[in-house]
């Protein structure tokens, strides 16, 4: 590859021929501010933060989409460029609401690190015009407020270039610019998937999850309550971060260590049901192979996606599978098997998940999810809002004890614990589906082939002289790709995998930020780690499942089976 020579503050510095003046200070360590910009995202140079000094420029230029050219002299630090940052800080600050303190974003605004970075500790243009607009909380998983946003245009991006759905744009000029769906609509109004990207993204609380810890703390201050939660798999290699550790730091054993301290009855694993997910869908594909069912069978576990294709694609619902995901078995186990075991009124029972996913709040509350008699799982909060938590309680993470997950709803596969990446749940289905096929125990498990964070992956497996042909798909905007496929009947496999979030679960719409692929690649390699760790790492083999099969549920897609962990899907106007 070509390269460019050029020197940044009298540095000499090498880059790739086509970089920006951003990417390349980056490179040689050299820190450029920025709002508008994300790694993951074309850059549009919005805020000007990042300007500077270029020869041959004419003015400041705004680095990030500035290119490098041979010889050219940067400049990032003079008084002009200096000067004209904090000018630019100080406008966005004229007309930002002034409750830092009691803002959900605060100790993790970029606005707020940026202002300090750039030396504003006051208000100069300070008393004139503010914008005032009203709060949109009218769905139950995101919470948008206008008056902090400062016109980034990140969600937009992320919201049309990767998850290509649309939903934001820029209204009205000038002034009254601002970022809204078409016709100023709610967002429970228009075609929002909830998957949460652009809350994973803005640098403020413009967009944010909806906070349901009161909720949760009520419940567990309740004497008459039993409050139960469940753990997503990513969620482990991802708190971490929420608590000043590196990104892909594996921190199950605190994690159930601080839930147990906050207060939880039982800690349990969301890996049990995800083990359950594979008994359930890996025969469901099965059973449609050998009986001519609807093929492709697309996988139902991300309710990011299962919202897009009940919204865009209500005539290929017959793909999607009918279980559960394992959040939603989850609830209907804890309520019925669980419930019955320990003698415990379903009725008492507050069933809480962690998750990586702002759209699991909107799952909980799916009228096809109450086949436990009850709401199957009553709160979903986010990685982040159990970081608030865990802070607010004032435990000191790091320094917890290990502490085990409680049983029987605790014992999880490496199969289920890399459900949380792109490919986990298709390659922990194949090696259940491979063992039922072949009728031996195979020791080679490892399906490279769907594995990794490119958005389409494509292989074609042989499996005891089956041919069957895969595929998986991240981001809604690769899985609009693939359904166009499905839709008009080129989409040639047997089986797909869809997440909704880019990198799957691991960069779902609540995980901590900052995110980006360099941080998701860092947890999905933590979960490739466990799974390579672990005794059990095919679902079937769980003794678990294999005792709630045998004792209770009798055999997968039976009659009881099917109506406790089986859904059904239904098209969606918005």
């Amino acid at each position: 590859m070509e390269s460019i020579t050029f020197t940044i503050n009298g540095l000499t510095v090498t880059a790739p021929a086509g970089s920006t003046i951003l990417e390349a200070a980056r490179s040689a360590g050299i820190y450029i501010p920025t709002l508008c910009y994300h790694p993951d995202l074309v850059p549009e140079g919005a805020c000007r933060l990042c300007i500077v000094e270029a020869s041959g420029a004419r003015g400041l230029v705004a680095s990030c989409c500035y290119p490098v050219s041979e010889g050219m002299v940067v400049k990032t630090n003079t008084t002009k460029v200096r000067e004209a940052r904090k000018m630019v800080m100080e406008l966005l600050l004229a007309n930002h609401p002034k409750d830092c303190l009691a803002c959900p974003k605060n100790g993790d605004c970029e606005l707020q690190s940026m202002a300090s970075a750039l030396g504003v500790r006051t208000r100069r243009f300070d008393g004139g015009e503010m914008k005032i607009h009203t709060i949109d909380d009218s769905n139950p998983c995101l919470v948008r407020d206008q008056e902090k946003c400062i016109l980034c245009g990140r969600c937009i991006r992320v919201c049309r270039d990767i998850q290509k759905m649309n939903v934001y744009s820029f209204i009205k000029r000038g002034f009254h610019t601002m970022v809204a769906p078409a016709f100023e609509e709610d967002l429970s109004r228009v075609a929002c998937t909830y998957c949460g990207q652009c809350a994973s993204l803005c640098p403020t609380a413009a967009i944010r999850e909806r906070d349901d810890t009161e909720r949760v703390w009520d419940a567990i201050h309740d004497p008459e309550k039993v409050v139960v939660c469940q753990v997503a798999p990513s969620v482990r290699v991802a708190l971490g971060e929420e608590m000043g550790m590196e990104p892909g730091s594996i921190v199950t054993g605190k994690l159930v260590a601080g839930l147990k301290s906050l207060g939880f009855d039982k800690v349990f694993d969301t890996d049990f049901s995800a083990d359950l997910t594979i008994m359930e869908e890996g025969h469901e594909f099965l059973d449609r192979l050998q009986n001519h069912g609807v093929l492709p069978m697309i996988t139902s576990c991300s309710p990011g996606w299962v919202n897009m294709c009940e919204l865009k694609y209500p005539d290929q619902l017959p793909h999607l599978s009918t279980a559960k995901s394992p959040q939603g078995m989850f609830g209907a186990i804890v309520k019925t098997y669980w419930a019955e075991m320990t003698n415990t009124n379903p009725a008492k029972i507050v069933c809480v998940s962690i998750m990586p996913c702002t759209a699991k709040k909107a799952e909980c509350v799916r009228p096809q999810l109450r086949d436990s008699g009850y709401q199957d799982v009553d709160i979903s909060i986010t990685t982040r809002e159990l970081g608030r938590m865990l802070r607010e309680d004032g435990i000191n993470f790091n320094q917890l004890s290990d502490s085990d997950f409680d049983n029987p709803l605790g014992t999880g596969s490496g199969a289920g614990v890399i459900f949380g990446t792109s490919g986990g749940v298709m390659e922990a289905a194949l090696r259940t589906v491979a063992d039922v096929v072949t009728g031996e125990n195979l020791k080679d498990i490892v399906y490279t082939a769907v594995r990794g964070l490119y958005q389409t992956k494509e292989a074609t497996l042989n499996i005891a002289g089956h041919k069957i042909r895969i595929a998986v798909c991240n981001s809604l905007g690769a899985a609009q790709t693939m359904m166009d496929k499905v839709r008009n009947g080129t989409a040639e496999y047997d089986f797909i995998e869809i997440m909704a979030c880019p990198g799957g679960c691991i960069g779902g719409g609540g995980q901590p930020i900052p995110t980006s692929m360099e941080i998701k690649k860092k947890r999905m390699e933590a979960l490739y780690r466990i799974d390579d760790m672990s005794q059990l790492r095919k679902s079937h083999d769980n003794p678990r499942i294999q005792a709630l099969y045998h004792d209770w549920l009798g055999k997968p897609l039976g009659e009881k089976a099917h109506q406790l962990l089986h859904t059904y899907y239904i098209a969606q106007k918005r």
